[in-house]
């Protein structure tokens, strides 16, 4: 299989990477709006570079992999050339926009897969397996933690969509795939406890979110810009016949945390295009993470329990 990468910035040089990595890849093809910067990136990782439109008429999948603002363009290009793809999230910031761009994609019948790693890190692989045992009997709290070590650099943040679309939304997205039932309700609050550019942006640092989910549970997930201990992931669940715990301080970054996760995705996104399973984490469930993600940015702002959708 050819694989293109769009877009060669700290993730996608990272998948490139990882993809030239898999045995059943033959052939990486990397683009960027920066040509120069594709063609550097490409020499030093012995992948191929070239331009944008031209890496689609050479690959048999797609990773889009650059910033935010460009993936529903790139999607819909990927889309129109009828190649399976495998987008970072959020697909876009505005929510209606991302429900546009799935169904475009679904209606020119290329395959979608949603950036959300997390599906395959051992921790919440094994959380879900508690779950789906019954192991735990009936699953009565949920406790989510998603902390970064150190804050983003300040460009990010007007750009980033806030804490609850950029950082907590892995929580809104892992909890639902562990537990198999979606969040439906939220009580979202947060605090200013660090760099000045989050509040300048009406963003936080800090954030603390009680959800309820379809059944009943009830739920916590805690996310923060700075912990300089190290990069706090964690999920903690409790049933009427045991509890689960996974996860903790690391050292590192994201990509250090989710270094196998990441390879893993990327795995599974090739098995995807190849038409070997189906997708592992498709664009309704990515939209349905965004939605409660909204509902969070809502409740903070006017300060109230807020139902999702």
């Amino acid at each position: 299989m050819r694989v293109g990468v769009l877009g060669v910035g700290r993730i996608g040089a990272f998948h490139a990477r990882a993809l030239a990595g898999i045995e059943a890849v033959e052939q990486v093809v990397v683009a960027d709006a920066d040509r120069a910067r594709a063609d550097e990136f490409a020499v030093r990782a012995g992948v191929e570079a070239a331009g944008p439109d031209e890496v689609l008429g050479r690959v048999d999948a797609v990773v889009v992999a650059a910033p935010t603002a460009a993936h529903v363009e790139m999607l819909r290009r990927v889309a129109d050339a009828g190649l399976p793809v495998l987008c970072e999230k959020p697909i876009a910031l505005d929510p209606a926009v991302a429900r546009e761009a799935v169904a475009y994609v679904e209606a020119r019948g290329a395959g979608l897969q949603v950036g959300f790693q997390r599906r395959f890190d051992p921790v919440y692989l094994a959380a879900r397996a508690a779950v789906r045992a019954g192991s735990l009997g009936t699953v009565t709290r949920v406790h989510a933690v998603s902390v970064d070590p150190r804050p983003p650099h300040p460009e990010f943040v007007p750009t980033s969509g806030g804490i609850y679309r950029d950082s907590h939304i892995h929580d809104f997205d892992i909890v639902p795939w562990v537990t198999g039932v979606p969040i439906v309700e939220v009580t979202a609050i947060g605090a200013n406890r660090g760099a000045e550019v989050f509040r300048e942006h009406d963003d936080v640092d800090v954030s603390a979110v009680l959800f309820r989910l379809a059944d009943g549970t009830l739920g916590t997930a805690h996310a923060g810009r700075q912990h300089e201990p190290g990069y706090d992931v964690r999920l903690e669940l409790a049933g009427t016949a045991g509890t689960h715990t996974g996860g903790g301080v690391t050292e590192g970054d994201f990509l250090t945390r989710f270094d196998a996760a990441y390879r893993a995705e990327l795995a599974a996104f090739v098995d995807f295009a190849s038409g070997r399973i189906a997708s592992p984490c498709p664009g309704a469930d990515a939209l349905a993470a965004q939605a409660v993600a909204e509902a969070c940015v809502v409740s903070r702002r006017e300060g109230r329990t807020v139902r999702v959708g």
